[in-house]
């Protein structure tokens, strides 16, 4: 009688306990058979909107955007495009303020959708090591923005549809007639190749303590993505 009341012991108690296990693993990190989940970077600190202003007059109107105007410019001068503007220091003054405006808008868009899209688009330096790593985290901050509280990556709409904002002012704005949605999707791509461009720029460029990115919350380690973790 007593063997036949342990069998039934034994046979009860293992239903009985695995609802205990499963609320146990809640708390445990070595759940069998379970995925690992995405790793929180517990670091992230949401910038404050001071930051975020800062950032942005930087992005749209600091030196950077100065000198990338600049460069576009000089080959927009040298390609004769658009030709209507012709050569000599009037028609490069032309190009740069196009290339300008074109670009303070795209900024303008990419900050005004975060916003409404409670994304932060700015750019964290990653905490991994080697060029591979560092360069796929550019790469991948350049299509992707922080959301929350834990900052967790998702795609960014206002990342990707930025770049072809600010193109798209152009060519229905103040550039020759003759262009239209075509030429404007193709200048977008050049302004979304030169975001991720500038992107890698933080990332690899010179970021100590006297540097014009150490003043802002671009060169901040805290928040960037590691080898390990997923994007």
């Amino acid at each position: 009688m007593l063997l036949l009341l342990a069998v039934a012991d034994l046979t009860v108690l293992p239903p009985l306990a695995k609802p205990q296990l499963l609320a146990d693993s809640g708390d445990s990190s070595t759940t069998v058979a379970s995925p690992t989940p995405a790793r929180l970077d517990l670091t992230y600190t949401r910038p404050t909107e001071t930051t975020k202003i800062r950032n942005y007059a930087f992005d749209a109107f600091g030196p950077y955007a100065l000198a990338g105007a600049a460069l576009a410019a000089g080959i927009g001068q040298a390609d004769d495009r658009p030709p209507d503007w012709k050569q000599g220091a009037v028609g490069y003054g032309e190009r740069f303020g196009s290339d300008l405006g074109i670009a303070a808008i795209g900024t303008t868009t990419r900050y005004a959708l975060a916003e409404a899209f409670r994304e932060d688009t700015l750019y964290y330096r990653c905490d991994c090591k080697g060029v591979l790593p560092r360069a796929r985290h550019a790469v991948t901050s350049s299509f992707t923005a922080r959301h929350g509280g834990d900052g967790h990556r998702v795609f960014s709409f206002p990342a990707l549809f930025a770049p072809y904002a600010g193109a798209m002012a152009a060519v229905y704005g103040w550039y020759p007639r003759r262009y239209g949605a075509r030429d404007a999707f193709r200048m977008g791509n050049y302004s979304l190749l030169g975001y991720l461009g500038g992107n890698i720029g933080l990332e690899f460029l010179y970021s100590g303590p006297h540097s014009l990115v150490s003043r802002m919350h671009l060169n901040m380690g805290h928040g960037g993505l590691d080898a390990g973790s997923p994007p």
